[in-house]
């Protein structure tokens, strides 16, 4: 089956549909988190009286990074292609779902998501657990086997992996240090259109 027929694409949002902004150390730093480590790992596993202040940070610094999206390159020229086809899409992203939308509107990529096919954090657990991609397919009865998700990160390849859906790898960069856990690696979104596999 060619890549792009498949029917059911679930993206990631920052870095793969949009132009990476997060500067995840800066974000630690400001909410006075240790180096390197996993943000949302992180407060989860803080009492709630110390995370709750820190989870509303995180939100007002997603925000802020949302009013600066713009879309990736590549990223409309597959969306109007897969829309042609008849596919199915939804986000699956770590960031809050309000920030997922503001991001979409603001690099003028929201008209290609139904908003009950936009998941963030609060709605499944976050990624590299499959749950999200899961909750998705059985939203929209689809099998795995139809399905590919696409993303600029290792959580994004290990979900998707993880569901038994086909996982394509964007990095800009060319590097692909991931590569592995990946069907596709591809530096822009709108290779995927000379995909034939």
């Amino acid at each position: 089956m060619r890549i792009l027929d498949r029917k059911f694409w679930i993206f990631d949002m920052d870095g793969t549909l949009t132009l990476a902004v997060h500067d995840f150390e800066a974000i630690r730093t400001t909410l006075g988190l240790p180096e390197g480590c996993e943000i949302l790992e992180t407060l989860a596993a803080l009492p709630q009286a110390r995370a709750l202040p820190l989870w509303r940070r995180l939100d007002e610094i997603e925000m802020d990074l949302a009013a600066r999206a713009s879309p990736a390159p590549g990223a409309r020229a597959l969306l109007v292609a897969l829309r042609r086809r008849g596919a199915r899409l939804g986000i699956l992203t770590r960031n809050s779902v309000r920030a997922a939308h503001e991001t979409l509107r603001v690099a003028g990529l929201q008209a290609y998501f139904d908003p009950r096919w936009v998941l963030g954090r609060e709605g499944a657990a976050p990624k590299p657990d499959p749950q999200g991609i899961r909750a998705l397919l059985s939203r929209w009865q689809a099998p795995a086997t139809r399905t590919v998700v696409v993303g600029d990160y290792l959580f994004d390849l290990q979900a998707g992996r993880a569901a038994g859906a086909a996982t394509i790898y964007v990095d800009a960069s060319g590097f692909f240090p991931w590569r592995e856990h990946a069907d596709f690696s591809v530096r822009a979104l709108d290779a995927l259109l000379g995909k034939h596999r």
